[in-house]
């Protein structure tokens, strides 16, 4: 029984394949409804968002692609040290599997989870979308904010 190692996000997108997988390939023939030949839909996890994130004086952003994702269908999760992004793309297209030539664009769930550099205030962050770029603004707490309190005689 030959092991079956799980291909990398870009591996699956591209359909490139290791030389040593390479070898592999060509010693069998593809069959109708073959493993190799559905990449995409053989993979049940979700795939892995790219992220730029960066830092103001006053705040953190992440910034990531949804393009053809609805509003709606996004997720953020965020805590204090950490945001998860999660969401699908729902492929609209009625097209029959052997009328594509080239298939590259990625449809089904995807997520991705961003351990921050600072400590951020959840309450006071904000997402929004333009042209299908996500940017999300997390406010970093002032640990060095202080403030006076009046001690009161009860």
């Amino acid at each position: 029984m030959t092991e079956t190692k799980k291909r990398s996000f870009f591996e699956r997108l591209t359909g490139n394949i290791k030389a040593e997988e390479e070898v592999e390939e060509t010693r069998r023939l593809p069959v109708k409804g073959d493993k190799k030949e559905n990449w995409i839909e053989e993979e049940n996890e979700e795939a892995e968002l790219t992220v730029d994130v960066y830092q103001t004086p006053g705040e953190l952003v992440v910034q990531t692609m949804v393009a053809g994702v609805r509003p709606e269908d996004l997720e953020l999760t965020i805590s204090r040290d950490m945001i998860t992004i999660r969401g699908k793309r729902e492929e609209s297209r009625s097209i029959n599997e052997e009328n594509f030539f080239t298939k590259e664009l990625y449809w089904g769930a995807f997520s991705r989870t961003v351990l921050l550099p600072a400590e951020i205030d959840p309450e006071e962050s904000e997402a929004t979308e333009k042209h299908g770029l996500l940017t999300v603004r997390l406010p970093k707490i002032d640990k060095d904010r202080k403030t006076s309190v009046k001690v009161k005689s009860i």
